[in-house]
């Protein structure tokens, strides 16, 4: 490569952190504020919005059937910031409406769709400790979706990042391999699946699954609805590398911004609530 084209992609990418008010907590409404955001300029975008109807007294709350009209302006821009390599992270979850679920999260996706987005994963969050409770019609809730979207089909992904231990199964079922377990043994309903176990002799980690047991957080009694740390710096380690730009348009209370920062990303909270800022301030310093 050129030594002229290389110091113009290093000026344009230090231009582009100059343009973007990095390791900043601000408070204001986020699609006004990444508005003035440059194109292809996010990395990583994780976030929770407030449900429908939900955090009514912070946020004013945003009627089920109205949700989807509320939200698209916000992910067109983001459409707009995120990298083509970047990732939309959106941790939602339907609300029960007159005895039955609400379809605006599956309405969202529709609608982002024609927007532009790929849907390209949905992870499962089970919330390991959540509240015991008793209902006429259903059980309660021990898990939220986290919806991943892109820009584009091809995106940065550090999949060796998240791996996690083997487990006790391997020592049984690798220990003594049958002819069909050293080849790729195609699915016998014919559905297109196959697997050859061989490939995981030798290994001490494997690939996750696309379901997080995370317990919720119990600490923090100044936010209503906090997730742990653990969720966003999951995703960060899995879509990010050092000193790429976090962003939470929805900060709440900072934990997006904290597990970018201790993983040494930088980070961007947008919240409309004052209070919460300060919070989310106070526990990055």
């Amino acid at each position: 490569m050129p030594t002229t084209l290389k110091k113009r992609r290093k000026i344009i990418k230090i231009s582009v952190d100059m343009e973007l008010p990095v390791d900043s907590i601000i408070c204001g409404d986020c699609e006004n504020i990444v508005n003035e955001f440059p194109d292809d300029s996010i990395d990583l975008i994780v976030t929770s919005p407030p449900y429908a109807d939900c955090r009514k007294n912070t946020y004013g709350g945003v009627h089920p059937d109205k949700y989807v009209e509320w939200f698209l302006p916000k992910s067109e821009q983001f459409l707009r910031i995120l990298k083509p390599t970047g990732t939309f992270i959106l941790n939602i979850k339907e609300k029960v409406v007159k005895g039955e679920r609400h379809t605006y999260v599956i309405d969202l996706i529709l609608r982002m769709r024609e927007q532009g987005w790929f849907w390209t994963e949905e992870f499962i969050w089970h919330k390991r400790n959540c509240y015991p409770g008793k209902w006429p019609n259903r059980f309660r809730d021990a898990w939220e979706r986290c919806l991943q979207f892109n820009k584009d089909k091809k995106f940065k992904m550090c999949q060796e990042k998240v791996m996690v231990p083997m487990g006790n199964w391997a020592k049984s079922r690798l220990r003594k391999l049958s002819k069909t377990d050293r080849r790729r043994d195609e699915s016998k309903v014919n559905s297109g699946f196959g697997k050859n176990i061989s490939n995981w002799l030798g290994r001490d980690k494997a690939y996750p699954t696309n379901v997080l047991h995370l317990a919720t957080e119990c600490a923090n009694k100044n936010h209503s609805a906090t997730f742990p740390v653990s969720l966003p710096e999951w995703f960060i380690k899995l879509f990010t590398e050092k000193r790429d730009v976090v962003l939470d348009p929805f900060a709440g209370s900072g934990t997006t911004a904290v597990a970018a920062k201790e993983l040494e990303r930088k980070y961007i909270g947008i919240d409309l609530s004052s209070e919460y800022c300060e919070i989310a301030k106070s526990k990055l310093e």
